[in-house]
């Protein structure tokens, strides 16, 4: 299938609120690691959604550029070919977009999809994230609005965030001194935030946060206050209606316990960023590879070592796949498998 339309993506957020589970985010900076990603959701069945932050955009231009825009332009391409030929459904997203490098990145790949669909054809991106949580709310959302009535015309999604998730991810988001009162996202301030986004004649996701924290932690380090989502969910309720909700997103998973990953699933998360992990399962093998094939990798003492060994292809095939099975472990713990539309799921 091709890249999700906008139909096809507002279908999938509505899937996932419906049966309570989640769509795996995951971060690339490559081919390689895009192809992993899409490995993992065609082989599970499961639609899926893959994101660019400004660093791997940067990386994926090579060093010779260094251009955030070109690189994210180049991996989006590459994966609107590649999914072409999946029985499943993908979204191309970016991730934790500052408010300073709104002018320098998320606006000219806005400009590049709205060039895009004057063409007729897909917007290159389903949808940015805009990640002003270091402001004050209502700067936060003076800033949001507009971006997103201007991507809700082309069909675009916006994600935003309110309250900082803890720690460091690609040097974006919070820092690991956020004081602790800014890691939790208040009732009030998402009925502010329903408030203002609803004026928008478009679709957004919105990541509250609730003790959230970026980075690599052994499970139960986190602590975190899943029950913040349903008590905001029951205050736009009550305040905006019945058919008043939030599609939910989880940033800063790692070191949760499954047991309350499954638990916001129950109240509206229905994407999950995940970065940290499948960076360790893409470089666990290649670190095994070159210790394992240390003569063949190394031209040791005037040998000319194996270049089976030593070509980047024999390791970069068994990061794939590591990347892939961890992928597929993300799908597994958010009740993503088999969950594809175009397999017949139903809405």
């Amino acid at each position: 299938m091709p890249v999700a339309d906008y139909s096809t993506y507002v279908r999938m957020l509505e899937n996932a609120y419906e049966q309570k589970f989640a769509y795996p985010a995951i971060n690339v900076s490559s081919m390689v690691t895009a192809n992993a990603a899409l490995k993992a959701f065609a082989e599970l069945k499961s639609d899926g959604m893959i994101q660019v932050s400004t660093g791997g955009g940067k990386f994926a231009s090579g060093l010779v550029n260094g251009d955030m825009v070109m690189g994210a332009i180049s991996l989006a391409e590459h994966i609107h070919r590649a999914a072409a030929n999946l029985d499943v459904n993908i979204v191309l997203h970016t991730d934790h977009c500052p408010p300073d490098a709104v002018d320098t990145f998320m606006v000219p790949l806005i400009e590049e999809s709205e060039r895009r669909v004057a063409e007729g054809k897909l917007p290159l991106y389903n949808s940015h994230m805009l990640d002003a949580s270091g402001l004050p709310l209502e700067e936060n959302l003076a800033l949001s609005v507009p971006i997103f009535e201007r991507m809700a015309k082309i069909g675009q999604v916006i994600e935003i965030e309110a309250g900082v998730v803890g720690g460091e991810e690609d040097g974006a988001a919070g820092s690991e001194d956020t004081p602790e009162e800014h890691l939790y996202t208040t009732p009030e301030d998402m009925v502010r935030v329903y408030e203002a986004m609803s004026k928008v004649d478009g679709t957004y996701m919105f990541a509250a946060t609730f003790g959230n924290v970026h980075g690599s932690y052994k499970p139960g380090a986190v602590k975190l206050r899943p029950k913040l989502l349903k008590e905001g969910q029951d205050a736009i309720k009550a305040r905006f209606g019945g058919d008043a909700k939030f599609y939910l997103v989880f940033h800063g998973g790692s070191g949760s316990e499954k047991s309350e990953i499954h638990e916001t699933l129950d109240y509206g998360v229905i994407k999950m960023n995940v970065d940290t992990d499948c960076q360790y399962a893409f470089t666990r093998p290649v670190a095994a590879h070159m210790f394992e094939n240390y003569a063949g990798v190394l031209k040791v003492d005037g040998e000319v070592g194996v270049k089976k060994q030593y070509d980047p292809r024999a390791y970069l095939k068994k990061a794939e796949e590591a990347m892939a099975e961890r992928v597929k472990e993300a799908c597994e713990d958010l009740r993503a498998v088999g969950k594809t539309l175009g397999a017949g799921a139903a809405v």
